[in-house]
């Protein structure tokens, strides 16, 4: 018998958690494999992949070990993958040229994949920065102290149809410059390409957490260290209201899919967009966000897998319909046991 008498409680919320059986009961969010979009990138040749210093276990690619990587995520249930071409730097201009090419590196590996893994859903980014000289995601002004926007968006339309052209699913504008998912969508549709959807980087803050991946596409020593940093079209990381606007103007101009970036700094912008748009959300847990969890594990000072299961929860709960991260294949795994 116990010494002292039970607390007069109406309810007893630990009740719900006193087993693995009840809480899995009561579970309220749920990770699966199809959560995720893995992020790729693509470089050319047909060396051994390249490893990225700053991001353990995420590598370049060759189109052929692309194309293996992809049956492996599409085999774990993974249902969509993101790629991203890292240019020679003799292919690159102030204008983004290669961007247009016909061959592009990226539109080649669009078709292998979508030859070698037809049901796997494939996004594109569209922008500029892996393009240029300066690094930035649009063409620069003529005094070079900002980007033109809708010179940029001229050009950012005639490679979304390219992309299209050459089978992709979604396209996806990362540019953050203004009006160009309007554009976007109409040069798709007067191109015949109704059928191409649109994931739009709605909500993208000028974060700090970009750094490794600019390491990985080639752009890390030029966009920031000269000519300008990308505060003009990038989204202040203090601003909650102004990422609802763009939100809501990318739905209103066609967008299908619109999407908060960086993820876990940003949980409450996601739940905010969740809240007010009725389009699906993702979200994108940037190369930041992965490096400092490997790195503060490699130290001893956190668990990898629990941290990377809490973090992508964390997102999803926060009203993530999709998750783009570089944890996708190794929490696929995990997933399935």
């Amino acid at each position: 018998m116990p010494d002292h008498s039970p607390l007069d409680l109406a309810r007893r919320p630990r009740r719900l958690r006193r087993t693995p059986a009840v809480r899995a009961l009561v579970e309220e969010t749920v990770l699966r494999p199809q959560d995720f979009i893995a992020p790729l990138f693509v470089v050319e040749g047909k060396g051994k992949p390249e490893p990225i210093a700053s991001m353990p276990g995420v590598f370049r690619r060759s189109i052929t070990d692309l194309v293996k990587e992809c049956r492996e995520l599409a085999a774990l249930g993974i249902p969509a993958v993101a790629l991203f071409p890292k240019l020679d730097s003799r292919r690159k201009d102030a204008e983004g040229t290669a961007a247009l090419h016909e061959d592009a590196l990226v539109l080649r590996a669009v078709r292998a994949v979508k030859t070698a893994v037809p049901g796997l859903t494939v996004i594109t980014d569209i922008a500029l920065d892996p393009y240029t000289t300066h690094g930035h995601d649009g063409v620069l002004t003529r005094t070079g102290d900002d980007v033109d926007n809708d010179r940029t968006v001229s050009i950012l339309t005639r490679m979304a149809v390219l992309h299209a052209r050459a089978g992709v699913d979604f396209v996806a504008p990362s540019d953050m410059m203004d009006g160009r998912v309007g554009a976007i969508r109409r040069a798709l549709d007067a191109a015949g390409f109704t059928h191409t959807g649109i994931v739009a980087y709605s909500a993208k803050f000028a974060s700090a957490y970009y750094g490794p991946f600019r390491e990985a596409v080639g752009s890390a020593k030029a966009a920031g260290t000269h000519l300008l940093g990308k505060d003009t079209y990038q989204l202040n990381p203090a601003n909650r209201r102004e990422a609802l606007v763009e939100a809501a103007l990318d739905a209103q101009e066609g967008a299908d899919i619109v999407m908060v970036k960086p993820a876990g700094p940003y949980l409450d912008i996601i739940r905010e967009v969740r809240n007010a748009s009725d389009r699906p959300v993702a979200a994108y847990q940037v190369s930041g966000e992965y490096a400092q969890l490997h790195a503060a594990a490699k130290l001893g000072w956190l668990d990898l897998a629990r941290t990377r299961h809490e973090s992508l929860l964390a997102i999803k709960r926060a009203g993530a319909d999709m998750i783009l991260t570089y944890f996708a294949k190794d929490m696929a795994v995990a997933l399935r046991g």
